[in-house]
């Protein structure tokens, strides 16, 4: 005997055109109610415009006649905002105290990894006026939606992605804002982005502790921060900051990560401190998190960046990085 169980689970794997995830993972189904030989199927249309809906009533409809012909179905369709449709379960954000370190980069590991296990994750490029973030992960396409909302681009191994730079009409334009329309932008990342069902969202910090940080911390609700750095003197000092501003906001430090930590040879099999020797203990002890890992520099990985493929990374180095986030980030350790 047909169930709404069977229908709802049978609805659920109906993609959403636009960004390839399915209903249940979009959160969008909103209701099945079945009486008798009549069923209605409500659907939220967030971030869907006509072609979009159309699809998926389309589908919704074959998917309920593959169960049952008989059955007599309405698909109804009604507005809401992506506030009211998103379950994001953890935000951690990834922050320094200036630019340069590898924020960035850390950023898309950090997802990628989260990715690999299993987890449903995206990322908030809140870096405005420098989002590389696009680049590296090889995203050219325009973020489609409607008036209700936006649609985020999905990266090769599903990764939802969101940044400035996917909306500019060349990547090269620069973004001359001032400090309140930079705020803005990152709250309706937040707030107008239809983002589903996520275990993890992954937030790119702007560099340094004024209003863009600050206004990413207060707007998204960051249950953990990452803080990046590499070994010169100058940026721990600089860095140690950010962990101050981390403190004074209540936001807990998960770990943190020194990036272009040393080179490896192969030809004298050594490690090379090329910025000097390694301050992961000592940054460490200021944060009052663990070191997660130490990320040499490998041209391998920076050019794997440049040519938008960094999802085909694989190195021993990120193991120690995934071992360590595994064990402190929220609702996982």
């Amino acid at each position: 005997m047909l169930t709404k169980k069977n229908i709802t689970d049978a609805l659920a794997d109906v993609l959403v055109p636009g960004i390839q995830r399915n209903l249940a993972g979009m959160n969008l189904l909103q209701g099945v109610k079945l009486s008798g030989n009549n069923l209605d199927i409500t659907v939220a249309s967030t971030a869907l415009d006509e072609n979009a809906q159309g699809w998926i009533r389309e589908k919704c409809a074959g998917v309920v006649k593959d169960l049952d012909g008989s059955l007599q179905t309405a698909i109804t369709f009604i507005d809401k905002r992506p506030p009211e449709i998103n379950r994001v379960k953890n935000v951690i954000a990834v922050m320094s105290g200036k630019g340069g370190v590898g924020k960035s980069l850390v950023t898309a590991l950090t997802a990628m990894l989260l990715r690999s296990r299993g987890f449903s994750v995206g990322i908030l490029d809140a870096d405005i006026t420098g989002p590389s973030i696009p680049r590296m992960f090889g995203i050219t396409a325009r973020p489609r939606g409607s008036q209700s909302g936006i649609l985020p681009v999905l990266s090769a191994t599903g990764i939802e992605i969101v940044s400035i730079n996917l909306f500019l009409p060349e990547e090269e334009d620069a973004v001359i804002w001032r400090g309140p329309l930079i705020g803005r932008a990152i709250t309706q990342f937040w707030e107008d982005v239809l983002w589903g069902n996520l275990d993890y969202m992954v937030v790119d910090l702007p560099p340094g502790t004024a209003d863009a940080p600050l206004t990413a911390l207060q707007v998204l609700p960051v249950n953990g921060i990452i803080v990046v750095f590499t070994p010169q003197d100058l940026t721990t000092m600089i860095v140690k900051k950010a962990i101050k501003m981390a403190a004074q906001m209540d936001k807990k430090v998960l770990g943190v990560v020194e990036n272009m930590s040393y080179l490896y040879v192969p030809e004298l099999k050594k490690n090379i401190d090329i910025f000097g020797r390694s301050r992961g203990d000592e940054m460490a002890k200021a944060a009052g998190a663990p070191l997660l890992a130490r990320i040499p520099i490998d041209p391998q990985l920076a050019a794997l960046c440049d040519q938008g493929h960094i999802e085909r990374y694989s190195a021993e180095a990120l193991k120690s990085l995934g071992e360590g986030l595994l064990k402190v980030l929220p609702g996982n350790a």
